[in-house]
């Protein structure tokens, strides 16, 4: 049995409609989170942020960030011992806000230990806001766990 070129090319079209239209459903289905809800304001606030990371740079060294499965360790330079210190620690999660924590921390020593209480798995972007003595530090880094 023969198929008219007429039947062809009306299967074809049906097929390229019935992908189109599943494309769309499984488009509509994605779930997407921004960055922060108000991306405009944060991004007049920046200027902020890049003079935070200049007052890190001046600093003796950079945090060192240490972590496991189930903690995060945080140790300031020696410029912060034996000073009030009070900041905050955000685990970002690019692929899923759900996953994101942020905790606030106040230390004396210059040493702080975030216990998470649950296994973390995937990459996460530490950002890391903390001021003493009137200034304001920030800094950022990649963790992987």
């Amino acid at each position: 049995m023969r198929i008219s070129w007429g039947y062809k090319i009306f299967i074809a079209y049906s097929l390229f409609a019935a992908g189109i239209l599943f494309l769309a459903y499984k488009a509509s289905r994605q779930n997407f989170d921004l960055v922060t809800e108000n991306y405009y304001d944060a991004e007049l606030k920046y200027q902020d942020v890049i003079d935070q990371k200049s007052n890190v740079a001046v600093l003796s060294e950079a945090p060192r960030v240490s972590h496991t499965l189930k903690t995060v360790s945080l140790q300031l330079p020696a410029e912060f011992a034996n000073k009030s210190v009070r900041g905050e620690m955000y685990l970002y999660r690019p692929s899923d806000a759900g996953k994101d924590i942020r905790k606030n921390f106040s230390t004396q020593d210059g040493f702080y230990q975030l216990d998470l209480g649950k296994d973390l798995s995937g990459a996460y972007e530490l950002k890391l806001s903390w001021e003493a003595g009137g200034k304001r530090f920030y800094h950022e880094k990649r963790l992987f766990f």
